[in-house]
């Protein structure tokens, strides 16, 4: 039997529901997820499968105002990816006004030849006539190869968003065998679930300056052994991920291995420390250090 594939670009603002869209769509958690903006940082490819389609979703940074190094890299990941696409999925949410950036990447896309979708997110936040007034308002600024409000925490219309998906996609090879479902390396994985844990946990002004250093991974038959880093870029931040004896790290600690342990399917030990690493961000020896390089795209 015949099968399609393809790569999608999953694009938009931060903060619009791009890493809960892909892990609806797979079905299993491939990219961290917070209510917090820029939440993720590099492109994740997720693969989804079935007997009809191979599809490389590529999960991408919220495209935002950067002010600093790591800012532009996020920015450049993200637009690079619709480069490489198929089909674009555009996705915009049905509670929040239309702004600076969401124009910015439309600008972005209208260089594109390719189809590009437009998704409304958190449609189980607004009534229909909200929804069918954002329609018209986005009708107004480009014209969609289609529109499809979408609720993925709820499952709301993303087994249409499939269909629609397929039926853009050409017959072709299958990029990656079928038991796999994203192409980032097990590091990845371990920097980014520690990430999400401070990203629950800590209040606003820690969580875009944090990032994990995996200083030792040691694997055996029946552990796999991490000694991890966490990156920030003052004292009072080093403060807050500690917490009042030490309570606060030991709670992201925990909470990553756990879920770690669940997805790797192994016994874990896992030891964290704080450093700080003043302006991180605007270094690039760093960015690199931290596995957001131009090797990520």
């Amino acid at each position: 039997m015949e099968t399609k594939s393809g790569f999608v670009a999953i694009v938009g603002r931060p903060n619009v529901g791009k890493s809960t869209l892909l892990n609806s769509l797979l079905a299993q958690k491939v990219a961290i997820v917070s209510p917090k903006a820029q939440t993720t940082r590099n492109r994740i490819q997720g693969i989804y499968n079935d007997d009809e389609a191979q599809i490389v979703f590529m999960d991408t940074p919220g495209i935002h105002s950067a002010h600093h190094a790591m800012g532009k890299f996020m920015n450049k990941v993200a637009l690079s990816s619709t480069k490489a696409a198929e089909v674009i999925l555009f996705l915009v949410p049905a509670n929040e006004y239309i702004g600076q950036n969401d124009h910015f990447i439309l600008k972005a896309l209208k260089e594109r030849n390719v189809p590009v979708i437009l998704v409304i997110t958190k449609i189980d936040l607004v009534t229909n006539d909200q929804l069918l007034e954002k329609i018209a308002a986005w009708k107004e600024l480009y014209q969609f190869t289609e529109i499809i409000p979408i609720s993925a925490l709820k499952n709301n219309n993303t087994d249409r968003l499939l269909t629609i998906l397929k039926s853009h996609l050409e017959v072709g090879p299958k990029y990656y065998p079928d038991e796999m479902i994203s192409d980032q390396p097990e590091l990845f994985l371990i920097r980014e679930i520690i990430r999400e844990k401070i990203l629950f946990l800590t209040e606003e002004e820690v969580p875009h300056s944090v990032a994990i250093l995996i200083d030792k991974l040691e694997e055996k038959p029946t552990l796999l052994k991490i000694i991890a880093s966490i990156c920030v870029e003052r004292d009072s931040q080093k403060k807050i991920i500690i917490g009042k004896g030490g309570q606060l790290i030991k709670k992201i600690g925990t909470q990553a291995r756990e879920e770690l342990e669940q997805i790797l399917n192994t016994k874990i030990y896992l030891e964290l420390f704080v450093k700080v690493v003043d302006k991180w961000r605007d270094k690039p020896s760093m960015i690199a250090r931290l596995g957001y390089n131009k090797e990520s795209y």
